[in-house]
């Protein structure tokens, strides 16, 4: 087991160049885990700044509190989905995963049901219109009348159009029979093509599967969790029927025999942690807690439920579903890992110094009327290049 340890003198923005640095040297695979998501996009454009060659894969958390009832945004799943499939591929050279507390916490679909499900379709190639449908249905894809956001496809005669995850526009395949005429990207506001590209490969939008095996696994583990099914069922009868239902994807584990953690998908590769992650995860972890107390309080209360009104919540247990204290300490304890910290070492503590400190943010001349925050930037750089220092 590795030791975990503490990086002073890493101030925001420097903890991002050292990442850059240490990456760009090992040319392999590293973890990144920011506190929330403005630190995780600003982390990640950071990362860009320094080395714009470099792979970035984002991993954001749901955008919807635990055990709610709305699903999260397609936009954000799409881009979950598209990091793990990426993820789920074995390849070589420099990557880095910058994720949430959140995502990492949370449990996600295994490796080989992602690397299994993908559909690839070539310019010139054979291409079963109902197959490629049906791969579309199973895989959480949404038909529409339009494409518009990430995870929706439309069919018009012989015209596919489909956004897939991990693609900034929607592609339009043109078919002839089942012949795949030509795959154009498009623009989702003007539907005018932008380049035509030799070929697509689509991965699941959905982490929850709307296969038969799937649907049945759900079936027989809801009824397993929370004995048989009586009276009005939202739920159970739209899964039952093959149907999406608004916040289904808080039952995950129902529908995969197993779960994996992000810290699977990456191995053994090392991993970062921003400042004050570990106040974020105490903070996720009894906020899970609580909501899922709530919960079962509230089943607990409903002695029955009137026609026509909601009916009561049946969560999993946490464990199911995230990591607990246990499971997130002895992932940390399994690779190399490093905290970050923007204050100078404490002395005798084992903390290794990067050297930097943070810098001015001109917080006083902003505020101040007498003062011009421009002219002050100006004195500082300039003082800063009399003592031969670079200036970014």
């Amino acid at each position: 087991m590795s030791k975990f340890t503490t990086l002073a003198g890493a101030p925001e923005g420097y903890d991002a160049f050292l990442i850059a640095q240490a990456v760009k040297k090992s040319g392999s695979l590293h973890l990144h885990i920011a506190r929330d998501e403005p630190r995780m996009a600003a982390l990640a454009e950071a990362l860009k700044f320094y080395e714009p060659t470099l792979t970035v894969l984002q991993f954001p958390g749901w955008d919807c509190l635990p055990y709610d009832r709305v699903s999260p945004k397609p936009e954000i799943v799409a881009e979950r989905m598209a990091t793990l499939a990426a993820l789920s591929v074995p390849t070589s050279g420099p990557r880095v995963v910058v994720a949430t507390v959140s995502a990492a916490l949370q449990r996600v679909p295994p490796r080989d049901a992602i690397a299994n499900a993908c559909f690839v379709a070539a310019k010139g190639g054979t291409v079963k219109v109902d197959d490629l449908l049906s791969f579309l249905a199973r895989n959480g894809f949404n038909r529409a009348g339009a494409v518009v956001e990430p995870g929706d496809f439309a069919v018009r005669g012989g015209i596919i159009d489909i956004f897939p995850p991990g693609l900034d526009t929607p592609v339009r395949l043109d078919m002839f029979g089942d012949t795949l005429e030509s795959i154009r990207q498009f623009d989702a506001e003007s539907q005018t093509s932008i380049s035509e590209i030799s070929t697509v490969s689509l991965t699941p939008v959905s982490e929850v599967p709307m296969d038969k095996d799937s649907i049945q696994r759900f079936r027989s583990g809801y009824i397993a969790a929370f004995g048989t099914v009586l009276g009005d069922d939202p739920l159970y009868e739209a899964v039952s029927a093959a149907r999406k239902h608004h916040g289904m994807e808080h039952w995950l584990p129902l529908f995969h025999p197993r779960l994996e953690t992000l810290f699977d998908y990456t191995g053994q590769a090392p991993v970062t942690l921003d400042h004050q992650v570990e106040e974020s995860h105490v903070a996720r972890i009894a906020l899970i807690t609580d909501y899922y107390e709530a919960r079962v309080a509230a089943r607990q209360d409903t002695k029955g439920v009137m026609k026509g009104m909601v009916p009561p919540y049946k969560p999993l247990a946490p464990d199911t579903l995230y990591l607990n204290e246990v499971d997130w300490a002895a992932a940390l304890k399994a690779r190399e890992s490093q905290q970050f910290s923007p204050f100078k070492p404490v002395e005798l503590s084992g903390q290794h110094d990067a050297g930097a400190v943070r810098g001015r943010d001109f917080a006083p001349e902003r505020i101040a009327a007498s003062k011009n925050v421009f002219d002050s930037v100006a004195a500082a750089m300039n003082a800063l290049k009399t003592k031969d220092k670079r200036v970014v």
